[in-house]
């Protein structure tokens, strides 16, 4: 289901700075209003039926579900870049998408990779989310642009096809070369972590040979979590 956009307000700057001055040099002035404009929606219901109409890059990576913290948190991050749009030639940023992940935000603590060592903290397992979305829209032929591997390899996707993130550390870019914008559908099902790139149906891509991630996991990841 399509909800409809919400109109959203910004400060009218001009006349909010005018409103000051008459307040600050004028005696009989003792109150300021805060003067708002409407500003359209970014995204609109039509926008979004015209553009999750075809599908150019999908990605599938497994995890255990068992690992309750670790899932909780692929989830919260799943949650933040669904449903998100990039606009031709626009940057998609996962850091500032997903914002900081902390425990006000519901992030529990996980097991991290910090320097090729196994350690825990907050937000741990967003990086499989990361990643995900990473072949996805490489399968979609974006142009990626920041994108790092951990120190140490991870399970859920092929050696080398991993991205890894942190909020003071590396961040994982891409661009939109298309001439339509693009759609990111992510969804977890119990152990699946699921991306889904679409667009309009008159697009014309450049796809890119991306290989699948193992269903099976190590036998230790099965019986102690994911990394």
């Amino acid at each position: 289901m399509i909800i409809s956009e919400i109109e959203g307000k910004r400060l009218y700057r001009k006349e909010f700075k005018n409103q000051f001055f008459r307040y600050y040099f004028s005696k009989g002035v003792s109150t300021i209003q805060l003067p708002l404009i409407s500003v359209p929606a970014r995204v609109d219901k039509d926008l979004i039926s015209q553009i999750n109409v075809k599908t150019i890059g999908q990605y599938v990576t497994y995890f255990n579900s068992n690992n309750q913290n670790r899932s909780h948190n692929i989830s919260l991050a799943t949650e933040a870049i669904n449903n998100y749009v990039i606009f031709p030639e626009e940057t998609f940023s996962f850091n500032e998408v997903v914002g900081r992940r902390t425990k006000d935000k519901g992030y529990l603590r996980a097991p991290v990779i910090v320097r090729g060592e196994l350690s825990e903290d907050i937000g741990g397992g967003i990086c499989q989310v990361s990643s995900t979305l990473f072949n996805a829209v490489d399968r979609a032929g974006v142009e990626i642009g920041e994108r790092f591997s951990h120190s140490k390899r991870v399970p859920y996707v092929p050696k080398g096809r991993d991205a890894t993130v942190s909020w003071y550390g590396p961040d994982f870019t891409f661009t939109n070369p298309y001439e339509f914008p693009l759609l990111i559908s992510a969804h977890v099902y119990g152990g699946q972590m699921i991306v889904v790139i679409k667009s309009s149906d008159e697009i014309e891509t450049s796809p890119r040979h991306v290989p699948n991630a193992s269903k099976i996991l190590p036998k230790e990841i099965r019986a102690n979590g994911d990394t």
